[in-house]
């Protein structure tokens, strides 16, 4: 029987900020950014969940439920760092592990019982090397399958493990309510209580070929996932196909030089991370929306490269050719794909481009250990 075990990461963002300000501690803390903004709720501690905040939820209206909370921009390259500093104490353990975001780790620990003892022993004893070291509290679901592995991390959140023994996943999904299925969206949610259906339960009462009928594949995977089955394996990690940096504007902007001012930026942003991975990139997209939510994007091919400069100046070429319109725009941002790996050779004549790769990674370096703000580079 496989063991699975799901690790999320409680109110991360929130957590990570109160590592970085402890005052914060104990308070309604929200990460989106400008509360009287356009944005949505990235992430809330459960003292602002108690006023009913939840992700995703505009931003506007948790200032309405919750005025007195603390709202922050965040801080995305310590959230990215603590995230890595988590996988590294988890990938010496797990013989197989997929993170499946950047607060979430499938691992499959089937057949390591005699090296770990039981799963709930060492659940706790990862649970307890991830506070010790890093002051984040986490969430474990064991089970046998990914699918029930997920459900049952959320159970005793906070800081709470649950261990789903093996043939019991359709009694312990059976009372939970049906939105705690992975996939049942607002949509099939409203669908599904116009039923009357409300708990897992209440799926089974109906056949099979119902619901397939009724919705097609995503019926049938519905009806299985309540009977609590599911992946039983976790796939190897797949390369990353994109990297991508996005900015929307509080208010709309009309001015070009302001606007290739936050382009420069994001690019700055995606080129340190491929410069993390050690990649080049040779297709620069740009996405650009307008006021009235009409979206467009432009793409273009190049000689592979990490360099800030010769991507920003695709981008900024694609963005002149796209904002034909006199209308403010929303959102900017950038994408980049067609990876291949960073290659560099030794030359006994040293040239400026040499010198500016390397001074590159230097500068990627210094980020990696002091921040992104640490080093900034100058605009053209």
């Amino acid at each position: 029987m496989s063991v699975i075990f799901h690790l999320d990461l409680d109110a991360f963002f929130v957590s990570v900020e109160r590592i970085l300000d402890p005052s914060l501690e104990d308070k309604p803390v929200i990460v989106g950014g400008d509360p009287h903004g356009r944005g949505v709720v990235t992430a809330c501690s459960y003292e602002a969940r108690e006023y009913g905040l939840h992700s995703a939820m505009p931003i506007r209206n948790a200032f309405r439920l919750c005025p007195h909370g603390i709202y922050l921009h965040g801080h995305f390259e310590e959230y990215v760092r603590f995230s890595d500093l988590v996988r590294n104490i988890l990938e010496p353990y797990a013989p197989v592990m997929q993170q499946a975001s950047i607060d979430e780790f499938y691992m499959d620990f089937t057949g390591c019982g005699k090296i770990y003892g039981h799963p709930l022993y060492f659940a706790s004893r990862i649970q307890e090397e991830i506070w010790n070291k890093l002051k984040l509290p986490c969430s474990i679901g064991i089970a046998s399958n990914k699918t029930v592995a997920k459900i049952s991390s959320d159970f005793m959140k906070p800081h709470g493990i649950t261990y789903v023994v093996p043939g019991q996943e359709k009694y312990f999904l059976a009372p939970l309510p049906v939105e705690a299925i992975p996939g049942v969206g607002k949509v099939t949610l409203g669908i599904m209580h116009s039923k009357g259906i409300k708990k897992v339960a209440d799926i089974l009462r109906l056949p099979e070929n119902y619901w397939e009928s009724s919705m097609g594949k995503a019926g049938s995977d519905l009806y299985r996932k309540a009977k609590g089955e599911g992946k039983q394996f976790i796939s190897p990690p797949q390369e990353r196909k994109s990297i991508s940096k996005e900015r929307t504007f509080n208010d709309d902007i009309v001015d070009k030089t302001e606007i290739e001012g936050y382009l420069f930026k994001l690019t700055g942003k995606v080129c340190q991370s491929l410069r993390d991975y050690d990649w080049m990139a040779s297709t620069i997209s740009i996405k650009l929306r307008y006021s009235d939510f009409s979206t467009l994007t432009r793409a273009r091919t190049i000689d592979p490269t990490d360099d800030d400069e010769a991507i920003f100046e695709t981008a900024r070429t694609l963005f002149h050719q796209a904002y034909t319109r006199r209308v403010g725009v929303r959102l900017i941002g950038i994408h980049l794909t067609n990876f291949e790996e960073y290659s560099y050779q030794e030359s006994l004549f040293t040239n400026h481009r040499e010198i500016r790769k390397r001074m590159l990674r230097a500068v990627s370096k210094i980020r990696d250990k002091f921040g992104y703000k640490s080093i900034r580079m100058g605009s053209a």
